[in-house]
């Protein structure tokens, strides 16, 4: 079978090959209005042109407005035969061999700009955010850390799919910088309890759902019917002041330790894109009850990376690599679960899939885990570190390695600022 090509030249080592186009929103001049686009090897192409020339002129998407929007948020609510639909037409005006688009020279130059000239931009408007706890060797490892060998892992965990709901406020485009988080943190002895900047602050690699379709309020979602309720995915930094929570969390969970920011990169990745690297999902012990048990469980061949960046150097180090396969509950468990009481998710919400860590001490997806809460100093490019310190960026990576292409999803990336005076 033929690989698809496009008349965009396209890097081999690019994330962004013609079997991708993954959608974001960005604005091509800093007096335009935001408009969506999907990224093309060096360029995203404008939405909004293709649209305004009549080139969407499938039955779903002839007459819609979805792509004269300052976001995504009405496109991802149309569902997966319009996502189709669209993939459709832009893999074809895209494509080597069609002319529509390849040889129209104006319209050509008005609806591919070059990434290196935009400013990218939140692709959605996040309504609600959650982040989930369900990568098993994670789990293990703060349990270890916090509890001790007798219970790393609580028994509930096994059961379903635990979460906590997050600040949607502070979530940010990636490039955003971070400013120090400033709270209480446990006392020492008898004395009050401290405050100030965190002295523990950290990066959690995840990777998060962009929510489709919703549901009524009410209504769940059937397990075997929620991936129709998921566009994509993003990579995400749920970035976390360690001191804060551990003080805080008891006996309500994660608060002021976790709502400073939430970092994700630019371009949502479809399922569409991500179905060639489809993996069986890891076998579920005990099996879990019906409303989550489905008919296929699968989850995706995605390695990801962590690098940080030391304050004051060019270059960066890898500090972790992991893979999205080591998640214990699938992305549709997590969405099924999230409705099983009636609430109703709505299109652009956040999904966050909690740290993504592997079995390997090389693949443990944030610093608590790599420093064993600071007890031993992680190497970065020669200077030793515990926790991130000012100036400090962590880039995270994502991608899917075809045997000719590559679907990736850029970077997801953030500086730390010292905290506000």
């Amino acid at each position: 079978m033929a690989v698809l090509k496009s008349f965009v030249e396209v890097h081999p080592d690019s994330h962004f090959p013609i079997q991708n186009l993954p959608y974001g929103v960005f604005k091509p001049q800093p007096s335009s209005s935001p408009r969506p686009g999907v990224a093309i090897g060096d360029y995203v192409l404008d939405l909004s042109e293709v649209a305004s020339a009549g080139l969407f002129d499938g039955p779903l998407l002839r007459n819609s407005d979805s792509f004269l929007q300052p976001n995504l948020n009405k496109f991802v609510s149309l569902g997966r035969p319009a996502w189709k639909e669209a993939r459709a037409t832009l893999q074809k005006l895209l494509s080597a061999t069609e002319p529509t688009l390849r040889d129209n020279k104006e319209l050509r130059q008005k609806a591919l700009v070059p990434l290196s000239s935009v400013e990218l931009l939140l692709p959605v408007v996040v309504g609600d955010y959650t982040d989930f706890f369900t990568s098993l060797h994670h789990t293990k490892n703060c349990g270890l850390i916090f509890r001790g060998p007798q219970t790393p892992v609580l028994d509930n965990w096994y059961r379903l799919p635990v979460a906590y709901h997050g600040r949607a406020s502070s979530v940010v485009i990636s490039g955003t910088d971070i400013v120090r988080p400033r709270g209480q943190a446990h006392p020492s002895g008898g004395s009050t309890p401290y405050f100030g900047p965190s002295l523990k602050l950290d990066f959690e690699l995840e990777m998060a759902t962009i929510v489709g379709p919703g549901n009524e309020l009410g209504k769940p979602v059937d397990i075997n019917n929620a991936e129709d309720h998921i566009f994509g995915l993003v990579l995400m930094n749920d970035w976390s002041a360690r001191d804060i929570q551990a003080w805080e969390y008891i006996p309500l969970g994660p608060f002021l330790g976790k709502s400073f920011g939430t970092t994700i990169s630019p371009w949502i990745v479809t399922l569409e894109a991500l179905e060639p690297f489809a993996s069986q999902a890891p076998k579920q012990d005990p099996p879990p009850l019906p409303y989550l048990t489905e008919k296929v469980s699968k989850s995706y061949d995605i390695s990801l990376e962590a690098h940080i960046k030391p304050a004051g150097h060019e270059d960066s180090g890898v500090v972790t690599r992991t893979n999205l396969n080591h998640l214990y509950w699938t992305l549709t468990q997590q969405l099924a679960h999230h409705t099983i009481n009636g609430c109703n998710l709505r299109p652009g919400d956040l999904l966050g899939t909690g740290t993504v860590s592997g079995p390997e001490p090389e693949s443990r997806g944030c610093l608590l885990e790599l420093t064993w809460n600071g007890q031993n100093a992680l190497s970065v490019n020669g200077l030793n570190r515990k926790f991130l310190e000012d100036g400090d960026e962590v880039i995270i990576t994502g991608y899917c390695k075809g045997s000719d292409y590559t679907i990736g999803f850029g970077t997801c990336s953030g500086k730390i600022v010292p905290a506000a005076p």
